[in-house]
């Protein structure tokens, strides 16, 4: 019996190029302060003004003089240490202070491929890719060349552009010579190619691009009885083919493949009661899930009602009918009551999460708002704001978001200013908008200048202390707040809010009120943001059958079937799923990275996709 092939994720593929994952002394010298000086009209380079981003013009130089040519050696080696240590900021102040004039024309070459690797580690893969495009490549280095394909390939896949990352790794293969390093990037490019749907990898030709693309439509036939064949059939077809295919003699154990495939999986929902439709919503996406999945050894999945009996009852009977894996079930009461009645002797993925609760061999998966808030702070912050106001709904569930906001914001080293809910059933915010501004007491100081000063004119004006505001409503509430604080003289002032702020399907003309609005939400919800085959797109008929309110709980199923296979090693390989880039936390809780989005015409356009609110990034 031939092994299953199980490639590895692709983002746990790229180590190497850009390992910014630490803290570096800032490099400064004599040479740069001079260079910065001497800066003169004609003198240009790629340029990343802070006007126009990514903006680049180039000129002709000067050659550099025999005595300058160590010291810019030296200067593009700090930048480039600098950005090994993870440091872009202080790397990008450097880099900035080399003359162009001065550098010989391979030196050039490596200062663009160095800024384009300085707009990785901030995420902007766009305008990285414009810098690389400018590159003579035969002017770098063997080094540099590896370097450049390695980050031209990151770039793409951040951008979503797959078949062009995998071209640059078929360019990158050339190059290498390290067994593990060839390894590495064979394996990222299946599956790179994994994630293309089939119809982009037919082609009738016999280049290499050909081959990887037919290869990786052979490996999707693994266990059918007729793989051996279509494999011989594909050696014939590209002889010279640089793919190894020794990853398929190597022996996999078979404890592995029980833990990582289970037999038999258990779903225990709400079939009735307050959170049936909850549940519903859940199994449409799991089910769709099961059927896709391309292969002859599914689970055999067993249903029962989470309403009818005491969970460690129903966990029971679930073991003793031969589940190897529990899934659900959804009330954080159930979840309580299964981890205080039952000794859990095999894998219990839990549908929410309970803060402080920990027992061995309990997972628990949700939609938190801790999540929500953590990845909404972090962009504000990102984003280099620093003292904000909070605008959250006068209710219990407010209150605790308010609670995560404040935590997670000041856990940054931010500043609350002030702290203001709102009445959600009403439509008129003016009032805590005005508390919030500070516009209430500016009319009390109008109020005061016209009784002492008849006559003279005065225009309240909100408070200038704060420069962001998170905001947490629904679209409804949102839609009103939004124009509001415009109103208000609060339309310079960012707002960042949690993802209730999106009802999940795009509405022009009603979420025109919701421009400038930046949120963090489930990668189904965005158009190319999840790159798995049963997008929304794909699952249209099931989803249009539930109120907005229930479409992450769809990505949510999804999800929930695809960690069976994925629990074992979640802690050091996450896995990117339909609700985030998916992680295993210390307590066992699974943490979502999401996708943030702009609201611009009255659509969610997307600022980022898996690597956005990462400090750090490796690119192999």
């Amino acid at each position: 019996m031939q092994p299953k092939y199980k490639p590895p994720l692709l983002y746990a593929l790229l180590p190497g190029l850009l390992l910014f994952s630490g803290c570096a002394t800032t490099v400064t010298t004599d040479t740069g302060d001079r260079a910065i000086q001497e800066q003169e009209a004609l003198v240009t380079k790629p340029l990343i003004r802070n006007d126009q981003p990514g903006q680049m013009v180039e000129l002709y130089q000067h050659p550099a003089s025999p005595s300058s040519e160590e010291q810019n050696r030296q200067l593009l080696q700090a930048v480039e240490a600098l950005i090994q240590a993870g440091d872009g900021d202080t790397a990008k102040h450097n880099a900035d202070a080399i003359n162009p004039a001065e550098l010989l024309p391979e030196q050039r070459s490596w200062l663009n491929l160095l800024y384009a690797q300085i707009l990785l580690s901030s995420g902007e893969a766009e305008q990285a890719i414009e810098n690389m495009a400018m590159i003579q490549l035969q002017q770098l280095s063997l080094d540099n060349q590896i370097k450049y394909f390695q980050s031209q390939a990151f770039a793409y896949s951040l951008t979503g552009n797959l078949l062009d990352s995998v071209k640059s790794r078929i360019e990158l293969h050339q190059l290498l010579t390290s067994p593990e390093e060839l390894e590495k990037n064979q394996a990222a490019i299946l599956e790179t190619l994994s994630l293309l749907p089939d119809t982009a990898l037919q082609s009738n030709q016999t280049d290499v691009l050909a081959g990887w693309m037919s290869l990786s439509n052979v490996l999707k036939n693994i266990n059918q009885p007729d793989f051996n064949a279509q494999l011989s059939q594909w050696r014939a077809t590209f002889p010279a083919h640089p793919a190894n295919l020794k990853f398929l003699d190597q022996p996999q154990g078979t404890q592995e493949d029980a833990l990582l495939q289970p037999k038999s999986i258990a779903l225990l929902l709400p079939e009735s009661g307050t959170f049936a439709q909850a549940g519903k919503a859940i199994r449409a996406g799991f089910m769709a899930a099961y059927n896709h999945a391309n292969t002859n050894s599914k689970p055999a999945i067993h249903f029962y009602d989470s309403e009818q009996s005491a969970p460690a009852a129903l966990y029971n009977q679930a073991v003793a009918e031969g589940a190897q894996l529990v899934i659900g079930p959804l009330a954080k009461e159930q979840i309580q009551s299964l981890a205080d009645t039952a000794a859990l002797n095999i894998p219990v993925l839990a549908l929410n999460h309970i803060p402080g609760l920990q027992k061995n061999q309990l997972y628990q998966f949700s939609l938190s708002p801790l999540d929500d808030a953590d990845q909404i702070t972090h962009r504000a912050r990102s984003d280099g704001h620093q003292k904000v106001l909070l605008l959250i709904p006068e209710s219990a569930p407010g209150k605790r978001i308010a609670n995560y906001l404040t935590e997670d914001w000041q856990n940054q080293e931010g500043a609350i200013l002030e702290i203001q809910t709102y009445n959600p059933k009403e439509t008129d915010f003016s009032s805590p908008i005005q508390k919030l501004l500070n516009l209430d007491e500016s009319e009390q100081r109008y109020n005061k200048i016209l009784t002492l000063l008849p006559g003279v004119k005065y225009t309240p004006r909100r408070r200038q202390d704060a420069d962001a505001i998170l905001l947490s409503a629904y679209s409804a509430e949102a839609r009103s707040i939004n124009p509001q604080l415009q109103f208000y003289q609060a339309g310079d002032l960012p707002v960042y809010a949690m993802p209730s702020v999106y009802t999940g399907q795009v509405n022009q003309s009603l979420d025109a009120d919701l421009n400038k609005i930046t949120f963090c939400d489930t990668p189904w919800l965005f158009n190319k943001a999840y790159q798995g085959e049963l997008g929304m797109d794909a699952l249209q008929e099931t989803w249009k059958q539930f109120p907005n309110s229930y479409l992450r709980l769809i990505a949510m199923g999804i999800d929930a079937y695809n960690l069976a296979t994925h629990l074992n090693n979640l802690e050091t390989e996450p896995y990117p799923g339909a609700t985030g880039n998916l992680s295993l936390t210390d307590d066992q809780r699974i943490k979502r990275k999401l996708t943030c989005a702009k609201f611009i015409d009255g659509r969610p356009e997307i600022s980022d996709f898996a690597a956005e609110n990462q400090p750090n990034y490796a690119v192999y």
